[in-house]
């Protein structure tokens, strides 16, 4: 579906809501618990499957509750995000949207868009099931939460071939302690006429940015980057920069007309060797009925190993939400143990909750509980927890200018640092 289309589809399914609601004041109990138009960039594959996974349950939890899908698609939410805006400037909010957990939220914040949720948090009984780490990522400095997290994804996975790598020499086992290591292999898959690493459109090529940045600075000054104790004129980054415009020379061609699940899957056929992308590409192998370890490994991106590039996907209750009590009874089935463990084991992540059962989760997300329980946790730039939107979007745009030819290096590493200031 194209976003023209998308977004097309998503203000019909708008106007229906709105030609059906009730009214709803959001007054007290009263406040629209017949419906809930739930706003994501859900729209295909895992994504959509893990989406289905979770209205299954809240159809069984809340049956007097009509649910609407707002979907829109898109990989990392673009479209969505820029029809959400329209939306919310117009005062015509749905009634709960998708975002990513951390300085994401700030701009909504800021512009009085979200409700606090905390007190959400102690009538579902939340702060006694997540991890004490995640609710302070969530909390303002104030103590207020604005959204619940319906998982945890892993943003610094390097995903694999083995057959590839081993028909061209390389053993499929090994791991490597840095960046360096890796491109040494990435080289002999360049020169054996294979695509070493595959890439896609500019958020992708910013999540390779930020597990390079993470690779060679480490998860201290890494985090610097975003608190400002971390020099983005420094040399160090000068030399992460260098590597990721080295990574880049091994990528393919019509990356810029891609997005994730494409440049995933030429790691699935064999046409690439590896790919960087977060852990919901799990889904992608699994739906295609690939086993890790014999048709595709995973790993940490190199020089990230003990390390969890955190993102969450989160549900928020924006200000004059038509249905007010729907949006909450889908904040209720999102954090709930059931929602989470139906909905992680469709899209690949892992569950914010701790005490769901390992058990029920494959091979790959039971590593990625593990990993989350005990590694050192930085915060994606690329999926909203490091940085704001508009930071984020200037990255982005200086990344592209980057990797299309239309700067170079010093004056990518100038207009980082401009967009880190703000």
């Amino acid at each position: 579906m194209t976003a023209t289309v998308a977004i097309a589809a998503a203000l019909g399914l708008t106007l229906a809501a709105c030609g059906g609601n009730d009214g709803g004041s959001g007054d007290g109990e009263s406040g629209g618990a017949d419906e809930v138009e739930v706003f994501t960039w859900w729209a295909a594959g895992s994504e959509k499957a893990g989406l289905d996974a979770l209205v299954g349950v809240f159809e069984e939890q809340h049956p007097d509750t009509e649910f609407i899908n707002g979907a829109v698609a898109g990989g990392a939410g673009s479209a969505a995000k820029d029809l959400l805006q329209t939306r919310l400037q117009a005062q015509d909010p749905p009634d709960t949207f998708q975002a990513h957990a951390g300085m994401e939220l700030q701009d909504y914040i800021d512009a009085a868009q979200i409700e606090d949720v905390s007190d959400l948090y102690d009538e579902f009984g939340l702060t006694d099931v997540f991890p004490p780490d995640l609710v302070d990522r969530l909390s303002t400095e104030d103590g207020a939460i604005y959204s619940i997290p319906s998982n945890i994804h892993r943003a610094n996975v390097v995903w694999a071939n083995p057959t590839v790598l081993k028909d061209n020499g390389i053993d499929p086992k090994a791991t490597y302690a840095d960046l360096d290591a890796w491109i040494a292999d990435l080289k002999k898959l360049d020169a054996a006429g294979v695509t070493p690493l595959s890439v896609a459109t500019t958020w992708t090529q910013v999540q390779l940015l930020e597990t390079v940045l993470l690779a060679d600075l480490g998860p201290e000054a890494y985090s610097g980057l975003w608190d400002g104790t971390t020099d983005w004129k420094g040399a160090e980054v000068k030399g992460a920069l260098e590597d990721f415009d080295t990574l880049m020379g091994f990528t393919n061609s019509d990356r810029d007309g891609l997005d994730w699940p494409e440049a995933t899957q030429m790691v699935i056929d064999g046409t690439a060797a590896f790919n960087v992308m977060g852990d919901w590409a799990v889904a992608a192998f699994e739906e295609q009925k690939k086993e890790l370890g014999t048709d595709f490994t995973a790993a940490p991106v190199p020089g990230t190993d003990g390390t969890f590039d955190f993102l969450a996907d989160s549900f928020t209750l924006p200000v004059g939400a038509p249905h007010p009590d729907g949006a909450k009874a889908w904040l209720e089935t999102v954090g709930s143990l059931d929602g989470q463990v139906a909905f992680n084991k469709a899209k690949g992540s892992i569950p914010a909750r701790t005490d769901a059962d390992p058990a029920d989760f494959s091979e790959y997300q039971q590593t990625a509980i593990e990993s989350f329980a005990n590694d050192t946790i930085v915060s994606s730039l690329a999926h909203g927890a490091a940085a704001p939107v508009a930071t984020l979007n200037a990255i982005s745009d200086a990344t592209s200018k980057f990797t299309t030819g239309a700067s170079d290096l010093a004056g990518f590493q100038s207009e980082l640092a401009a967009a880190a200031q703000g």
